[in-house]
């Protein structure tokens, strides 16, 4: 069995929370002060469909800053599989402290489930093909490392985490640098030591004019499968081939089969669809 991703710095998951809570509760919440103030409560929090779960670092942050006393037991860890009305977790604590913060968990626990859930049907998809599925730098802003760490317990892999660990040249980047030769020679030129540099082809021509100038990854913009195969026998080992646009879940095996070593598919977190979970006290 794969060992679980390690999540962000813990530094990084309580900021994130903070500012989460900053937003939702603000001077307080109005409504949970209508309870008494040392009021017990229990909770579960149950999941309505099948996925993956991700984000409890996040949820367990929410209750550590409202109130330490919380206590929470899970029956599930990140990147396990789902059944529909499975308990994830339960809580006791007090009541006000587990309503003021129910929100404001459950988003971060159904957005990072969403995309471990979304990750895990690519990863499935592709399955003894032999190519990676990839995220990409489509994420929500501030969030960009949970959603990471969310892919990564959906069974795909990471791409770069943004602009300063990786050389990604793109169409732009081509343009502004006057060919596609130009723009890797300088690349090459310019890499830290160990980067290497992956650079944006749309058709044969430029995918050897790339080989040519030494790029060590090629991304295969938008190409039809015909073309895929034809970029994998000329590339022939040269350089690592990722594809990307217009893949789906319903194509994606078809283009994993072209043989390319790579597939970056930005749905993976650009367009989540939070899992249905949701707390209910548990009563008598």
């Amino acid at each position: 069995m794969t060992a679980p991703p390690a999540p962000p710095p813990a530094v990084e998951i309580e900021k994130a929370v903070a500012a989460a809570l900053a937003e939702d509760v603000g001077a307080g919440d109005l409504t949970a002060g209508l309870l008494p103030l040392h009021g017990d409560a229990r909770a579960r929090v149950i999941t309505r469909e099948p996925g993956v779960l991700c984000g409890e670092p996040w949820f367990a942050a929410v209750f550590r800053q409202l109130d330490p006393a919380v206590r929470i037991a899970w029956e599930s860890s990140d990147g396990e599989r789902l059944a529909a009305n499975q308990v994830v977790c339960r809580l006791d604590g007090r009541a006000r402290s587990l309503l003021t913060g129910e929100r404001t968990a459950l988003n971060f626990l159904q957005l990072l489930s969403g995309t471990a859930t979304q990750a895990r049907r690519y990863a499935d998809a592709v399955s003894g093909t032999g190519a990676v599925v990839l995220d990409t730098r489509k994420t929500v802003p501030g969030l960009r490392r949970a959603q990471k760490y969310a892919v990564a317990c959906g069974g795909c892999r990471n791409h770069r985490l943004g602009l300063y660990d990786g050389i990604l040249i793109k169409e732009n980047h081509i343009a502004a640098s006057g060919s596609v030769r130009a723009a890797v020679e300088a690349a090459k030129r310019g890499a830290p030591r160990g980067v290497p540099v992956e650079i944006e082809i749309e058709n044969l021509d430029q995918l050897r004019e790339a080989l040519a100038a030494g790029a060590d990854r090629l991304l295969l913009d938008n190409l039809d499968l015909d073309t895929l195969r034809a970029a994998v026998r000329e590339t022939a080992g040269r350089a690592r081939l990722e594809a990307s646009g217009g893949i789906t879940l319903a194509n994606i095996r078809a283009v994993a089969e072209t043989g390319v070593d790579f597939i970056s598919i930005g749905d993976i977190t650009k367009n989540v669809r939070a899992l249905d979970l949701s707390m209910r006290f548990v009563t008598g």
